[in-house]
């Protein structure tokens, strides 16, 4: 446990040292500071539930399975909306769970994180969703600061405490060079929060996914590990051995046996031919920054989005020959303002530009990408592309696109607050 607070102080210690104001001459600024949101260790083991639609606080990672859409509420739970009809999508529940930012379904059976928790929810009845399993300190047990955030203030919380943090509350307060640090010294600014194939019954996640099921498996990445599950017996999963995997990680991607991990580093590519004990194979490395992957055919796209608390200054679209599993190259960059999530249908890339919108690309001469639509004036965070039609998320909004031969056209929109 000393482990951890130390590593969360030198963290903290050398984000400051790179990312304090110059200013010395005592103006204001305004910070956007993150402080802890607790919950006591009981109440937190029974704070599993599920209730009516309420609004959404923070639009976090989309899940689509069958004929519902889940999107997460950073930290809070899971929005359930029944999607049977895409031009008229409603929310039926709330599935109430601290901690929560991942999830992963098959054959109604649903996984998802709470925390260090691992939580299994039987939803073959929507309107009568059961827990069946919670799996104990299984997972990393912290919950880190959010991107955005300038400075993390933990006032008077004690790690050793009975307290956890299961979130973060944002708020902006204006001061001083000299006020910042009476308050917060050297560890005040926050450290970094550190679309795959459906097959057989499981449901289909964005690029941002740290969970993936593939066949009686169930990936779940952390900044430095692979969690593995054993899922055969979907209601009581086995916990095998984790796979340290490197600095960092992300989100994760499946394409045949392989798992492609994005990192703040660079992509880590891992045989899973032996399931319960992947195997490194080889690694693409660029400039640390925030990092989803998604893979089509020779080529693995990986977004790249610098700025805060991602390392990086520029932002872009890198284009990975996979054709050589053992020797990833870059073939080509493209420029992107701040991207989050991606997704591949057919000829068309879908990129969530972040504040820029959602960019629509004809992929098939990856030298030469040709845009097909810009949605501009929107916020855009992650995307799944269905076979019929597209799924994308943003600022506390959910939008649903058609194709088109060469482009595609909205057919809904839904607000979660």
């Amino acid at each position: 446990m000393k482990t951890k607070v130390l590593l969360f102080l030198c963290i903290n210690f050398l984000l400051f040292t790179s990312c304090s104001d110059d200013d010395s001459n005592g103006t204001y600024e305004e910070y956007l500071v993150a402080r802890p949101l607790t919950m006591n260790r009981a109440e937190f083991a029974n704070s599993v539930d599920v209730i009516a639609p309420r609004p959404m606080n923070e639009s976090g990672k989309v899940y689509t399975y069958g004929d519902y859409i889940f999107i997460n509420d950073k930290y809070e739970g899971i929005h359930v909306i029944d999607n049977s009809n895409p031009n008229q999508p409603v929310k039926v529940a709330f599935i109430q769970i601290p901690g929560n930012v991942d999830i992963s379904v098959k054959n109604n059976f649903l996984y998802a994180d709470s925390l260090m928790d691992l939580v299994i929810l039987d939803i073959s009845d929507l309107d009568n969703i059961t827990i069946v399993n919670r799996l104990e300190n299984v997972l990393q047990d912290y919950v880190a600061a959010p991107f955005e955030a300038d400075l993390v203030d933990y006032g008077d919380y004690d790690y050793y405490s009975d307290e956890i943090i299961v979130g973060w509350e944002m708020v902006s307060e204006r001061m001083s060079k000299e006020q910042y640090q009476s308050r917060f010294g050297d560890f005040g600014i926050a450290f970094a929060e550190v679309a795959n194939d459906a097959s057989g019954g499981t449901g289909q996640g964005g690029s941002l996914a740290r969970f993936k099921i593939v066949e009686d498996y169930l990936y779940a990445v952390d900044s430095h590990n692979i969690n593995i599950f054993n899922i055969s017996d979907l209601d009581n999963p086995q916990v095998l051995d984790d796979v340290h995997a490197g600095f960092d990680i992300e989100t994760i991607f499946n394409r045949d046996n392989y798992l492609f991990l994005g990192s703040m580093r660079g992509m880590y590519i891992y045989d899973i031919s032996s399931p319960a004990t992947p195997t490194f194979v080889s690694e693409f490395q660029h400039g640390t920054a925030c990092d989803p992957v998604v893979v089509d055919g020779d080529y693995a796209y990986v977004t790249l989005r610098g700025g805060n608390m991602c390392g990086a200054t520029e932002s872009g679209l890198y284009i990975v020959d996979i054709s050589n599993i053992e020797n990833p190259e870059l073939v080509i960059t493209y420029p992107m303002d701040g991207p989050y999530g991606l997704g591949i249908k057919n000829e068309k890339i879908f990129i969530c530009d972040g504040a820029s919108g959602l960019k629509v690309y004809d992929k098939t001469d990856i030298n030469n990408l040709i845009e097909l639509n810009h949605f501009e004036d929107i916020v855009t965070y992650d995307v799944i592309p269905m076979e019929n039609h597209l799924i994308m998320v943003g600022d506390e909004i959910l939008y649903q696109y058609e194709y088109l031969d060469g482009s595609i056209k909205l057919i809904s929109q839904i607000g979660l607050n």
